[in-house]
């Protein structure tokens, strides 16, 4: 029996499966983050170390014949050999061949997990975002998915900072009033929103703790704050404009064309996927927006076992 390790690594957590050649997941494993980007190349390595032990510790020693990283950040030649060399660090019982070594960005494993297949598009909207789509011909065509300083619209950190610009506007006055600033009072404990600045600044909060926010905002925008609502639809008219264009570069409306939504922004109370189906079924009637079928670390799995 062959086995093989899917391992989706992204912004805000690190996830390993540990499955065979009949698609069976024997075991699951959570760490922290692994965009090396972000948090360098150490961190990464004792995250990926920490979901693969968690994985694999009620096993006997398997013998691991591929594996597949997804991971976030991940798309250039120098950043898949940088991966290659800590591949090598891992703690594995290995049978690898190096072809059977399958090092991507995560948003290819997300496709192959959320549809169930490679074929369409995955629009990953979480801590950050891109979008993904692959056709029969094998051509791919990626949009965003250039990290919380260049790009990541629509993502939970843009929403949150949206949100929270927001409500320090409205308590200037700049901005039509709205629940968001008592909503981050609440949230955050604070006796004024001014207290945002030694929040944010002061205590030096990162990408995944602001973008733990976006929740915020989407309470607000499901209980008819306006402003709230705004920044909903500003991502999702951003999320939809990236995935026209990937539609308009490698599709055609010969076949129904599936497209993948994942990430934590889908799953909120304000409906946003919903919105978001609306909008992007007005000018491509073929489109079907579906939730995802598995979870990005199995399209890993189901990634390496297609080496084998």
């Amino acid at each position: 029996m062959n086995y093989v390790l899917g391992i989706d690594g992204g912004g805000s957590k690190t996830v390993c499966v540990l499955m065979n050649e009949a698609r069976q997941v024997l075991g699951r494993g959570e760490a922290g983050p692994s965009n090396y980007q972000s948090i360098g190349i150490a961190a990464t390595l004792q995250s990926i170390k920490d979901a693969i032990d968690e994985a694999i510790k009620t096993t006997n020693n398997v013998n691991i014949s591929a594996i597949c990283l997804g991971l976030a950040g991940v798309g250039r030649t120098e950043d898949i050999e940088i991966i290659k060399k800590l591949v090598q660090e891992l703690p594995i019982n290995w049978e690898l061949q190096p072809e059977n070594i399958v090092i991507c960005n995560d948003a290819l494993i997300a496709l192959m997990g959320g549809i169930g297949h490679d074929v369409g598009i995955v629009v990953a909207a979480g801590t950050g975002s891109i979008v993904f789509g692959r056709n029969h011909q094998k051509k791919t065509k990626r949009v965003g998915g250039w990290g919380y300083i260049l790009g990541d619209e629509g993502s939970a950190y843009k929403i949150a900072v949206a949100g929270m610009q927001a409500a320090l506007k409205s308590y200037d006055g700049r901005e039509i009033s709205t629940t968001l600033v008592e909503d981050f009072k609440q949230h955050l404990s604070l006796a004024s929103i001014e207290d945002l600045i030694e929040l944010i600044y002061r205590r030096e909060w990162g990408v995944k703790e602001i973008a733990a926010l976006a929740p915020v905002v989407d309470f607000a925008a499901a209980s008819g704050d306006e402003i709230a609502n705004q920044i909903i639809d500003d991502s999702v008219k951003e999320l939809v404009k990236a995935t026209a264009t990937v539609i308009e570069a490698i599709f055609n409306s010969e076949s129904v064309l599936e497209v993948v939504t994942t990430g934590s922004v889908w799953l909120g109370r304000c409906k946003i996927q919903e919105r978001f189906a609306a909008s992007i079924i007005k000018n491509f009637s073929f489109v079907r927006v579906i939730y995802p079928r598995y979870e990005p670390a199995i399209g890993a799995g189901l990634l390496a076992l297609q080496r084998l």
